[in-house]
């Protein structure tokens, strides 16, 4: 075997842990053992579809016991799994499902319109498992989920091909600036990765029974608050089953913050993932507003990934329980953990957006050279190590990103950074995001950043706009708590934190920014958005 499979570590946790919890949402729980049995009966419906080695299964499901467990199925059966965003179009799903090769699709039954719409456009597709949720009966041309879980089977299923450490996973990413790209990873490069901060890992090569000698009882309970279907939720939550732990997911499909505290309290929950300010701040505003409502003391771990949080959000949060351990983590669907910033109550007062490197990471600059610091250069972050192989069938974006520098293969996402004197990197954003005014590049996170430092701004956006003096003007979206603060008070709390420049020329408000559940800001719509206001004026 090529090193570490999922289903493989998931199987032996089944057999010496069977009874404890794995999967968890609202009063449902479904235990090790009886989520390795389901998995085996889904697992064995794919290949009787006719499936085979490294077909492609596309989970289009809200947050529910049914994602993970029909990764184990896929995983079984050795298949690689394709998320979906639930949020796209017709046309955008066609697109996703054709370009990946999907062979079978488990959906939530409210999609069924959407299904029907697209069905005979997509003829590659074999097999329609179709999960329950109380919207719509099962059509028939779908077979009932939950019927190929009713009987137990108890034999772990896989094809005749076996299993693999080389079997993939393909995580779709972007589509805010150009079609989705399906990131390859390894099953084993995926398992390195994660593991790389556990303190007790598992060996490079698989070895009997060594999965199970790690266990002392259950593992952590973890919850993701952003949906499986982005990587987020999906690698914090699968990190949190490689230990054993157990993956609690929210009843609600939209995000409510009581929900949340509730949840942590009841399931007595040691570790979230969020995403930034986005999800901090109306957890610290409902905690702030009912102080002793809820008992959070289990919680010991909050770690956000994709968006930067604020030091003040963080700092609130310890007075609701100091034994915090907050993570912003640096990384992307194409690099995981390429760096970090840890805030408890004893640490050292932390800036928003500085990083501490992991040991395989580095700052480059175009030419392939480390940024020296201290120099005010700016380069791209960049990590060797346990990283994807590349773009699903796409060679040209495959060797932008993943480029050989002195020999040795590294993932470049496209995040932008400094290097301060102290070895500590400051973090400016994506360049395809970069604003050109008067030229001085002005990175929009580090703006956005800084307006959210204001008591009153909830969220926001900056993009640049034409400007006939400067090229780009930078125009601030807000999504405001108070809407009676002036927009000149917003304009100069920028000014009095960063360089004069770097202020917003224009502040638009807005009922909501419109920052998708991943996190992630729609930059094209927002700039067209600003574009069509700041002309019109």
């Amino acid at each position: 075997m090529n090193g570490w499979n999922i289903a493989n570590i998931f199987e032996e946790i089944a057999a010496t842990i069977p009874e404890a919890t794995a999967l968890a949402h609202g009063d449902e729980t479904i235990s090790w053992g009886a989520m390795n049995s389901r998995a085996n009966g889904v697992a064995q419906h794919l290949l009787d579809s006719g499936l085979v080695e490294q077909d492609k299964v596309a989970q289009y499901l809200y947050n529910s016991p049914h994602y993970m467990e029909s990764v184990l199925a896929s995983f079984k059966a050795g298949m690689a799994i394709v998320n979906t965003n639930y949020r796209y179009a017709a046309d955008e799903l066609v697109y996703l499902w054709d370009n990946a090769d999907v062979c079978a699709v488990v959906f939530h039954a409210t999609f069924i319109p959407q299904i029907v719409e697209i069905k005979d456009r997509l003829p590659r597709i074999r097999a329609w498992l179709c999960v329950d949720d109380g919207s719509l009966p099962c059509p028939d041309w779908a077979v009932d989920y939950e019927s190929l879980t009713a009987s137990p089977v108890e034999t772990n299923v896989e094809g005749a091909w076996g299993r693999s450490g080389d079997h993939l996973m393909l995580l779709y990413t972007g589509g805010t600036t150009g079609m989705p790209k399906g990131v390859m990873w390894r099953q084993d490069d995926l398992v390195g990765a994660l593991e790389a901060s556990n303190r007790n890992k598992l060996p490079e090569q698989p070895t009997a029974g060594v999965v199970a000698a790690r266990l002392k009882g259950a593992g952590p309970k973890g919850l993701p608050g952003a949906p499986l279907m982005h990587g987020t939720g999906f690698f914090n939550s699968l990190s949190t089953m490689l230990l054993g732990g157990s993956t609690t997911t929210l009843a609600g499909r939209n995000f409510d913050v009581e929900e949340l505290l509730t949840t942590i309290e009841s399931a007595k929950i040691n570790s979230i993932s969020i995403v930034g300010d986005a999800f901090a701040k109306p957890m610290l505003r409902a905690l702030d507003a009912e102080p002793g409502r809820w008992d959070l003391s289990s919680l010991r771990v909050i770690i956000s990934s994709g968006v930067m949080w604020s030091r003040e959000t963080k700092d609130g949060l310890l007075r609701h329980n100091d034994r915090l351990i907050m993570v912003d983590s640096l990384g992307s669907s194409e690099a995981i953990g390429m760096a970090s910033n840890v805030s408890t109550k004893d640490s050292a007062e932390s800036r928003t957006g500085s990083f501490s490197l992991g040991p395989n990471t580095r700052v480059v600059t175009d030419d392939g050279r480390d940024v020296e610091p201290g120099s005010g250069e700016r380069g791209r972050v960049a990590l060797r190590g346990r990283t994807p192989i590349g773009y699903y069938k796409d060679e040209e974006k495959s060797a932008a990103t993943f480029q050989v520098i002195d020999g040795v293969r590294y993932s470049i996402p496209g995040d932008w950074a400094e290097v301060r004197s102290d070895g500590s990197v400051a973090l400016l954003g994506r360049g395809s995001q970069c604003i050109n005014t008067g030229g001085e590049k002005v990175y929009p996170e580090e703006v956005e950043e800084t307006l959210k430092t204001h008591a009153a701004v909830a969220d926001c956006a900056v993009v640049g706009v034409p400007d006939e003096r400067f090229g780009q003007a930078i125009c601030a979206i807000v999504e405001l708590f108070d809407s009676s603060v002036n927009n000149d008070v917003l304009v100069d709390h920028v000014r009095s934190k960063i360089a004069r420049y770097k202020a917003p020329k224009h502040v638009i408000r807005v009922d909501t920014v419109g920052r998708a559940v991943n996190g992630k800001l729609d930059y094209k719509k927002l700039t067209a958005l600003a574009v069509e206001t700041v002309t019109s004026k």
